[in-house]
């Protein structure tokens, strides 16, 4: 899938409907890049049904409503519910119409209120614009962003999953309001923190980058495996907060202290390719036969410029961390 820039999503100006109301339901700031500029036509508003809507898009926000984050959630939840209950809801949800049944819609953002609407049984209002799959993507990050509500974790899932969809780093850094710096920090925790392991964990919403670092860095150092985390995880009281059982995990696997092997990391991205890892040295093997033989060939001409375009990356991001 080619990548997509932000530049590119011309019909985003018309995706979020601003409100203007001074109701305790939080409204979005528009520190975002470029939200501001964001203008949507009161005309699109309507009221509709929550049985008509259906969920869309990769989740931004973990664990929401379960027992892994039951203190945090509940509480914020049930204000939110009480405010729509008692002042009405001030802010609409970003829904667009399904491609697979007529009548029904889609929730791009606004889930939360969604739910709330739909435990009290009231229709739920809506800005119902026609948007594709790229610039509603763009379009939950950008209200996430203003909002200021994801956590370190969730924001970092919701990154990579901006990513995998194809789009380009510097939209991911504008859509969520990163620095190079920020971007790499969120990368980190991704490529080293198990999904699995992250989902059993929770959205953590008090813990911020230092201990998601922490937990990446036990996994890096071979000091805890996917396995092993998954089998604390389990151990821990279903009633602890999402927070708790973090804190849990890194104290327990930092006693441990037990690496998965003690000779190099070995890692194979893809077949044929062989990365190993130890105490002085990182090294890089690619066969020249079999199915990754064309890459080898072509690895073989383009090694240089790539190493040298990622130690300029790497410059570039120590040199803001520094700052």
């Amino acid at each position: 899938m080619a990548r997509k820039s932000l530049r590119d999503m011309s019909g985003i100006a018309n995706t979020i409907a601003r409100s203007s109301s001074t109701s305790t339901e939080k409204t979005p700031k528009t520190s975002a890049p470029a939200f501001g500029a964001l203008q949507g036509s009161l005309a699109s508003i309507r009221e509709i049904d929550p049985g008509l809507i259906d969920d869309w898009g990769p989740k931004d926000r973990l664990d929401e409503f379960t027992a892994v984050n039951a203190e945090d959630d509940d509480e914020g939840f049930e204000a939110l519910k009480n405010s729509i209950r008692d002042g009405g809801q001030q802010v609409p949800i970003l829904v667009r119409r399904s491609k697979a049944e007529d009548g029904r819609f889609e929730a791009i953002y606004g889930r939360r209120r969604l739910k709330a609407c739909r435990e009290l049984g009231i229709k739920v209002r809506a800005n119902v614009q026609d948007v594709d799959d790229a610039t509603a993507l763009l379009a939950k990050g950008l209200e996430n962003a203003a909002r200021r509500n994801l956590s370190f974790y969730e924001k970092a899932r919701f990154a990579e999953a901006i990513q995998a969809a194809g789009h380009e780093s510097t939209t991911v850094r504008q859509v969520l309001n990163l620095s190079a710096s920020g971007h790499s920090h969120l990368t980190k925790v991704t490529q080293n923190v198990p999904p699995r392991v992250g989902d059993l964990i929770g959205a953590a919403p008090k813990s911020g980058r230092p201990r998601w670092t922490d937990l990446a860095e036990l996994f890096l150092e071979r000091k805890l495996t996917e396995k092993v985390a998954l089998d604390l995880l389990t151990k821990i009281s279903a009633s602890s907060t999402s927070d708790e059982r973090l804190e849990a995990l890194i104290k327990h696997a930092s006693k441990r202290g037990t690496k998965a092997s003690s000779g190099p990391r070995e890692i194979t991205p893809i077949d044929g390719v062989v990365i190993k890892a130890g105490r002085g040295s990182v090294s890089l093997s690619v066969k020249k036969s079999g199915t990754s033989a064309e890459f080898a060939n072509w690895l073989e001409s383009n090694l240089a410029d790539i190493i040298k375009r990622s130690y300029a990356e790497f410059t570039d991001v120590n040199s803001e961390d520094d700052k």
